[in-house]
């Protein structure tokens, strides 16, 4: 690791990183993990894989956490790099939206325009006349050819006002915990901070653990499952995509928590907890539209 001299901790001189390995390790654990996941889903070797990719980004976590975290405690960041955080980070949440807006447009496009036209809607009247004729095409569906798991291609849908309305309720206190936590941050108030941000972690992990109860009650009972149709594959990958930033939003939750267990952060530079926490608003407001067009409408 290249050392860095004192000038760099001053606000009219800019930090520069020293030489690193993690971007592209970083970048090997990432297409790994993906590589691995792929498989999996086409039935090959991926969970062997996949299982090494997940290790190699826990790895990258806690190397690249630790050394960022090392420099930051020693002074090494000034207001210049403050700001290039920030920036980052907002670019970073606007990337996700746009990850999202992807799969809401898939599943806007699925329900409002393909399945209609399946079933004989607007200029697409020879699907229902020719090749769908017995086809409904009410909302939810797992399309003209029932796929799913079941013989007769029947499945369940899982009601919303059931555990996905316990997880809303979940993750809006966690949005309330967090800010009671940021608010005791800058007010000084440690204590407050180190018990709400705890509740806040806490909670993103029930969360965690009730959405894979609702899983396995839907592959095991529901004949719910990735592979139902246009309704399994849209409504997992949307929830599981959420679903796995939670549990990233949590673990760092649980590394912000740690460190402020160690007296890191002040009131007046605390960039690192209030990355987190604008990430994890942003998961919050992810699952605000989940619950209405994925369960409830």
């Amino acid at each position: 690791m290249a050392t860095t001299h004192a000038s760099h901790h001053h606000d009219d001189k800019y930090y520069v990183p020293h030489d690193s390995h993690w971007p592209i390790y970083g970048s090997v654990s990432l297409f790994t993990l993906m590589l691995g996941l792929c498989g999996w889903l086409n039935e090959w070797y991926g969970p062997y894989v996949f299982v090494a990719g997940l290790l190699m980004v826990v790895g990258l976590f806690v190397g690249w956490f630790n050394v960022v975290i090392g420099e930051n405690q020693k002074g090494m960041y000034n207001t210049q790099v403050d700001q290039s955080f920030r920036m980052g980070m907002m670019w970073f949440i606007f990337s996700e939206v746009m990850f999202f807006a992807a799969f809401f447009g898939a599943l806007f496009y699925a329900r409002q325009l393909s399945v209609p036209w399946l079933g004989g809607e607007g200029a697409k009247m020879f699907n229902k006349l020719l090749l769908y004729k017995d086809f409904d095409n009410a909302w939810p569906t797992n399309g003209p050819a029932r796929v799913g798991p079941r013989d007769d291609g029947s499945f369940e849908v899982i009601p919303a006002f059931g555990l996905p309305a316990i997880n809303t309720a979940i993750l809006l206190l966690s949005g309330v915990t967090i800010t009671i936590a940021h608010h005791a941050l800058k007010e000084g108030k440690r204590s407050i901070l180190n018990i709400f941000l705890a509740a806040t972690f806490l909670l993103g992990f029930l969360f965690v653990y009730l959405q894979a109860k609702e899983y396995s009650h839907a592959y095991t009972e529901l004949g719910l499952k990735l592979s139902t149709g246009i309704y399994g594959s849209t409504f997992f990958m949307l929830t599981g995509f959420h679903g796995m930033h939670v549990t990233l939003g949590a673990i760092m939750l649980l590394v912000i928590w740690l460190r402020t267990m160690n007296g890191h952060f002040t009131p007046q530079r605390h960039f690192g907890f209030e990355a987190v926490a604008w990430y994890w608003h942003f998961v919050d407001v992810v699952w605000l539209g989940l619950f209405v067009f994925v369960y409830w409408v």
